[in-house]
């Protein structure tokens, strides 16, 4: 506008040339003349109008004094590159494949898409990868919030997300628990394979611990884990387990009313974001941990670049103290064991010492975990498992029954259940000789050795040219091992003491074959 100004001023004020404006102002002189052929014929348009219809208040053109256009229509995108559209054109189709999958949770937004390709290196605008996708897609009404102000520990807002992840080649559901707090939009989240009362208070317990404090309110929805029952139009009465957890921690609560997402709109928010932006870009890992580890990277990054990082450490000191233990998440059930040495929890089955046959047993019911006591000790714990009808068996339980039934291990669902590295070592060396296998067993528990010490045991027995692996030989050099005794050192002597042992186990093992004879 300052250059268009300077053309007029030049031309009609000080009568200079269209070619020496050109020169002057480093411009075209095509640009001059178009500018002052655009001042001319507007004006010479309004007095036109004016002689015409004797009306001198007609106004001015907007041409006259607004700024210059540029038609850019016809002009070719510079930065938006047919590599950066193949880009964009592979996110948008790996979103179709989630929503084929029904993983429309966790697809890739714009911004999502925009970071991706700027931290590929790729120097692109956000708005022009908004406008072409906005192009191919087209565009959506998003729904408002009300802005409301929180004192700092006053309130934090709960809720319950689902997302779909691959778990070793398996795509499963988890529930993800999300916790944002109103005054400093401080975001926690864990993930959970149920989304029951025991995953609900184990997921405030844990982020009650994160955050070194217990905020004055808490805010939910309309959750079964939350509200027992309503009790008319409006009022609802809580769950147990929720005042089990205000009592405990004391803090109060707070219910929203049906359908309105808007009044804990900071967590409502905070769901679509964490899954997205934990989850949009890799949803692919070898086990639940793995993904709650990545998961709580990603709301460390996310938190610490949050512009209000620096209120969350202020609101820190707003929080209610801790009580002196934290709150114990379970359910106790009393289970008799069955003639299988295992105690029914839903529809799986989980393993314990087969003394305990016949016996009732107390069973403590975690998140993610199964704990069984006689009386008060520990006798076992498992893994809970998602699955149904599932058999969760450790073989150490089984050892007294084997000792007497030794020919029961080889189909057993317990060595099946054992782990890759026990059955390779059964398979390799005592499938015909499955009670040395049950001693082993037996040592190997009462002495908290390892799989891996005894296969490496066993690589060192056939190095030293032992032609038969036997449960007293890995005995033996396991326990020198665990006694501090080391391998003999590579002179002249140990070799003779290898070369001696080596004959004395080939006339072992000829003495044995020659008796079986």
């Amino acid at each position: 506008m300052s250059t268009k100004q300077k053309i007029i001023l030049y031309y009609f004020r000080e009568g200079k040339s269209q070619r020496q404006i050109a020169r002057e102002l480093h411009i075209g002189r095509k640009t001059v003349k178009k500018y002052i052929d655009s001042y001319q014929s507007s004006i010479e348009g309004v007095k036109g109008k004016m002689l015409a219809t004797g009306d001198t208040t007609i106004p001015i053109s907007s041409e006259i004094v607004s700024a210059p256009k540029y038609d850019s229509s016809s002009r070719g995108k510079r930065r938006l590159t047919e590599e950066i559209t193949s880009k964009i054109d592979g996110f948008l189709e790996s979103n179709a494949r989630k929503r084929s999958s029904g993983l429309h949770k966790q697809l890739m937004k714009k911004i999502d898409i925009h970071e991706a390709l700027r931290s590929e290196g790729f120097q692109i605008g956000y708005t022009s990868v908004c406008n072409y996708i906005s192009g191919k897609e087209g565009s959506s009404v998003k729904e408002a919030y009300i802005r409301q102000r929180y004192d700092p520990g006053d309130v934090c807002e709960f809720d319950w997300g689902e997302v779909k992840l691959w778990i070793k080649g398996s795509l499963q559901r988890f529930y993800l628990a999300v916790f944002t707090t109103a005054y400093s939009n401080y975001r926690y989240a864990e993930l959970y394979e149920r989304q029951d009362t025991i995953s609900f208070q184990q997921s405030h317990v844990n982020f009650f611990t994160h955050q070194g404090g217990v905020h004055r309110q808490m805010v939910y929805d309309n959750m079964r884990v939350a509200v027992k029952k309503f009790v008319g139009l409006s009022e609802k009465e809580p769950t147990d387990a929720l005042l089990q957890l205000a009592t405990y921690y004391q803090f109060g609560y707070r219910f929203c009313n049906a359908g309105k997402g808007n009044e804990k709109g900071h967590v409502e928010r905070s769901v679509e974001y964490i899954r997205r932006k934990a989850f949009g870009r890799r949803d692919d890992f070898d086990s639940l941990h793995q993904a709650n580890q990545w998961l709580k990277t990603r709301c460390k990054e996310l938190n610490e670049a949050h512009p209000n990082r620096e209120s969350a450490l202020k609101e820190k000191e707003h929080l209610y103290a801790l009580p002196t233990a934290p709150f114990d998440c379970c359910s106790l059930e009393q289970c008799r064991v069955d003639k299988y040495a295992t105690v029914m929890i839903g529809s799986n089955r989980y393993s314990v010492p087969d003394h305990l046959v016949g016996k009732m047993v107390s069973v403590k019911v975690y998140a993610h975990s199964i704990r069984c006591y006689d009386e008060r000790t520990l006798v076992a714990e498992h893994h809970r498992s998602t699955d149904k009808h599932d058999w969760v068996i450790t073989l150490e339980h089984y050892l007294d029954t084997l000792h007497k039934k030794p020919g029961a291990l080889h189909s057993s669902v317990a060595l099946e259940r054992s782990g890759e590295s026990i059955r390779k070592i059964y398979q390799g060396h005592f499938r015909e000789a499955p009670r040395d296998f049950i001693e082993l067993l037996g040592f190997m528990h009462q002495n908290q050795v390892k799989a891996e010490a005894v296969q490496s045991a066993i690589d060192e027995l056939q190095k030293m040219g032992c032609r038969e692996v036997t449960a007293d030989k890995i005995i033996t050099l396991c326990g020198q091992k665990k006694t501090g005794i080391t391998t003999l050192p590579d002179n002249e002597i140990a070799r003779h003491s290898k070369a001696q042992l080596a004959r004395l186990s080939k006339m072992f093992n000829q003495t044995s074959t020659s008796t079986a004879n």
